[in-house]
């Protein structure tokens, strides 16, 4: 863990605050950050969210856009995680060095496929991460060698996402490995993936969340989803989800203008 009393170390990320709090059962809201801006996620952290993904899966930025994000995101205490485009230890091992606060992992169907993951993930003896000690995510050097594998691999938050009836089904599995924190569940791609697209209410949707929960209880983890409005939230945590993703920077600009542009015609037309 990164030692606060430490100068060298107090603000080198990645910075394991997050981890602590989501294991230890907190509830935490988050937002998605797909314009790819920096001025665009610093402006959503400053709103005072508890963790930002910084979505290189779906978002309009590229890994060329992702270190001036995460300098963005990290001038403010929210968390900077980075959404890999795809299981594949290159993309891991580049959002890390790259001082990212955790890493989440879409599309992931299978324990294997996780425990690579997890693997790329962390320095060895633990896992098989290359070591470059001058990266911004090893601390540019501030960590030595003896203590920088401890720091890291502790601090960083692993999110692993549940969007298909395959990772469903392996959520036990999934949940078992140690360094799987959040088994996050994409409700789109997995309404899609079950046959019932958007149909969030039914039974066997319904069913298929709280079989991810059960899963993460029995092991000590944690169970996310992504959520519309924060109007959903209640309803998400009282089913046990305590990782709750709001919305992203692209829907509150879809949502403010149109809000903004449908006053000002009303008014228009009361005029």
């Amino acid at each position: 863990m990164t030692d606060p009393s430490d100068p060298g170390q107090a603000s080198v990320p990645p910075r394991g605050d997050l981890r602590r709090r989501v294991l230890a059962g907190e509830p935490t809201v988050g937002v998605f950050v797909g314009l790819g801006a920096p001025a665009s996620a610093e402006l959503v952290a400053r709103a005072g969210y508890d963790w930002a993904v910084l979505d290189l899966e779906h978002g309009m930025g590229s890994v060329a856009d992702l270190h001036a994000q995460l300098l963005a995101v990290q001038t403010t205490p929210t968390a900077a995680l980075v959404r890999v485009p795809s299981v594949e230890r290159l993309r891991i091992d580049r959002a890390l060095d790259l001082g990212a606060d955790g890493v989440m992992l879409p599309q992931v169907r299978s324990a294997a496929e996780a425990r690579d993951g997890v693997s790329w993930m962390r320095y060895p003896p633990a896992g098989v991460r290359g070591v470059a000690l001058i990266t911004r995510g090893a601390g540019y050097g501030a960590v030595d060698h003896p203590a920088v594998a401890a720091r890291v691999n502790e601090s960083l938050l692993g999110v692993f996402q549940v969007e298909s009836p395959e990772a469903v089904a392996a959520a036990d599995d999934l949940a078992a490995i140690d360094g799987v924190d959040v088994l996050f569940v994409g409700p789109a791609d997995l309404s899609h993936s079950m046959g019932m697209p958007g149909r969030f209410d039914d039974p066997d949707f319904t069913a298929a969340l709280d079989r991810v929960v059960a899963a993460c209880r029995r092991h000590g983890k944690v169970a996310g989803i992504l959520l519309r409005d924060g109007a959903s939230v209640a309803a998400s945590h009282a089913r046990g989800f305590t990782f709750l993703g709001v919305g992203s920077d692209v829907s509150f600009v879809i949502t403010g203008a149109r809000r903004e542009l449908d006053a000002a015609r009303e008014t228009l037309r009361h005029a």
